[in-house]
């Protein structure tokens, strides 16, 4: 069964857990830059985000490696970046159209959600569970039961007030 990362922003406090730990994880120091999961901070809205590589079907950065450097993970779903055959060149960077994709100075290749091997080093370190790891299948099921009780909710005011 192939999961998914499902990121919930209005359980995120901002606390940089998830990216500590995938910095650690893969690159073996807590360094936020280092992290390929990225919290953006709405500072008027008082809002955290964490965003990472949604491992696209039709993966753009897989297609436009000019060396096929990218390949997916059959266990995972991961689109993988081997380091080895990865020439630094950045078309991946460019074509992904979620800025997922960042390139690493210190090792002059580029770096991308892994899944971690199929366990997730952010979802482990988010105290909120802001980030969760589901089966692929159900990723929308929690929005579709917020929407049919909000809208049973609007009906249930609406024939009440009728």
């Amino acid at each position: 069964m192939e999961k998914s990362l499902v990121i919930n922003p209005d359980k995120c406090t901002g606390c940089l857990q998830c990216e500590l730990a995938c910095s650690y994880e893969n690159e073996g120091v807590f360094n936020p830059s280092k992290s390929r999961i990225k919290v953006f901070t709405f500072h008027q809205e008082g809002r955290f985000v964490p965003y990472t590589c949604t491992q696209c079907s039709e993966a753009w950065c897989q297609q436009a490696c000019p060396v096929d450097a990218i390949s997916l993970n059959l266990v995972t779903g991961a689109k993988e970046v081997n380091e080895s055959t990865c020439v630094g060149c950045k078309v991946c960077t460019i074509s992904c159209p979620f800025g997922t994709i960042n390139y690493n100075q210190s090792t002059g290749k580029v770096i991308k959600c892994d899944l971690c091997g199929g366990d997730p080093k952010c979802v482990s370190a988010c105290p909120t569970q802001a980030i969760t790891y589901v089966d692929a299948d159900q990723t929308g099921l929690d929005k579709m039961r917020k929407w049919a009780t909000e809208t049973d909710n609007a009906t249930s005011n609406t024939a009440a007030n009728a």
